[in-house]
């Protein structure tokens, strides 16, 4: 974790306790240079979480399908509603936001007839119970072939580019749109396959219905390109509405969104922070980052945003607590265990990394792995979190042939003690 110059970090005793055992470390604590948010840690545990976990089998087999939408990843879920607290959908509908999607048929265990892989799909669930019936999968078709929901077309965008979704919200000050932001991805020459090559902010009037014909589209710099996936970097991987509209319990008006850049380690990702006020969320003259010394008002800075904690994945999420901290959820490391930070404000400071899951039973291929977990707190219950994990394989195609339910987020509840 990278601190301050302008502050000494604090060692402190460091209780990581999971839902089996606690050990003890030593681990030095930075509070923030953060001149605006107010932070006090030495009444706040950042620390360890009382806490126990388990596999919610029932919303992993919701996406267990065998005809149509059989697979996919990011899964980013944003209530229609606003709210975005715990149990808030209990009663409303929730879209729900994959990135690459294996559509086709599933037949005695096996992939039959035609397959497509197409770049995003949306699906909407009503409610917060995985119930079939509830949940409804769409995307595009032209001349008889599914293509994705949303497609690059900015005046920046190249014939051959695809978006891959990242997060997004509902925004009560820009007439109930949904706001999403999304990376433009390009086909390169490279061991990768593909580099991130823009952004952009894809808008859905209130209202629209899938697969949104009516959603439109403008570029954005919250970006910085690279020449591979893993050089490039932006901003997306999590969205934080902290405002009484959204239900969080202490607004302060603004939204949060995170990004993640490549630092020093192997699969290191860091994790940076801006913010806007959501009336001027289209309007980047007014984004502010962290600089790790002030929000900075200049767009340019977001080459030098602070990285406010490391070993984190390339999709997240941040989520109030009951007791008044901040629980980052993400996967260790990019491909490791299910994770949390516990942090005081919504830019930290952060605690240890506690690994929460570590999602053996889900890696059954031997070229198979985990990726991208966040947590879902509008499909989640009072005293819990429901928290998703994305399952892909290095192999994918042959795997998909023998296993053609493998890319499928699988889901696990957290239960605070």
């Amino acid at each position: 974790m990278k601190h301050s110059v302008f502050f000494l970090a604090t060692v402190s005793a460091v209780v990581i306790c999971s839902n089996t055992s606690c050990k003890k470390t030593t681990e030095s604590v930075s509070p923030s240079p953060d001149p605006i948010v107010i932070v006090d840690t030495s009444t706040t545990d950042l620390t360890s979480l009382n806490y126990s976990i388990e596999q919610a089998t029932d919303w992993t087999g919701l996406f267990k399908r065998t005809s149509g939408w059989i697979g996919g990843d990011g899964i980013f879920s944003i209530p229609l509603s606003g709210v975005d607290s715990i149990n808030a959908g209990k009663a409303g509908k929730t879209l729900l936001l994959f990135s690459d999607t294996q559509l086709g048929e599933i037949e005695n265990g096996v992939l039959s007839g035609n397959s497509h892989l197409i770049h995003n799909s949306v699906a909407i669930i009503d409610g917060n119970e995985p119930e079939p019936s509830k949940i409804n999968f769409y995307w595009k078709n032209v001349d008889g072939n599914p293509v994705s929901v949303f497609v690059p077309n900015t005046p920046l965008a190249v014939k051959e580019d695809f978006f891959w979704l990242g997060d997004g919200f509902v925004n009560s000050k820009l007439n109930n749109e949904t706001n999403i932001l999304a990376y433009k991805i390009r086909n390169v020459n490279t061991s990768a396959g593909f580099a991130l090559a823009g952004s952009s902010i894809i808008s859905i009037p209130a209202g629209s219905e899938p697969p949104f014909f009516d959603a439109t589209q403008m570029d954005s710099p919250l970006f910085v390109e690279g020449d591979k996936i893993d050089n490039g970097y932006a901003f997306g991987a999590g969205i934080f509405v902290n405002t009484k509209e959204a239900g969080a319990p202490h607004p302060d008006g603004y939204v949060y969104v995170y990004g993640v850049k490549p630092v020093p380690g192997f699969l290191n990702k860091g994790l940076m922070v801006a913010r806007v006020l959501p009336e001027n969320f289209k309007d980047f003259s007014q984004w502010k980052f962290w600089d790790g010394q002030e929000w900075s008002l200049d767009i340019h800075h977001i080459k030098n945003a602070f990285v406010i904690t490391d070993r984190v994945s390339d999709e997240l999420s941040l989520t109030p607590l009951p007791d008044g901290r901040y629980v980052l959820v993400f996967q260790a490391d990019v491909w490791g265990s299910v994770a949390l930070r516990i942090a005081k404000s919504p830019v930290g400071p952060f605690g240890p990394v506690i690994p929460v899951w570590d999602c053996k039973e889900a890696l059954t291929g031997k070229d198979y792995f985990a990726y991208n977990a966040k947590a879902h707190p509008n499909l989640s219950k009072t005293g819990e979190l429901l928290i998703s994990f994305n399952v892909n394989s290095f192999n994918y195609f042959n795997d998909l042939q023998s296993d053609p339910n493998l890319y499928r987020p699988r889901f696990l509840r957290l239960k605070f003690k």
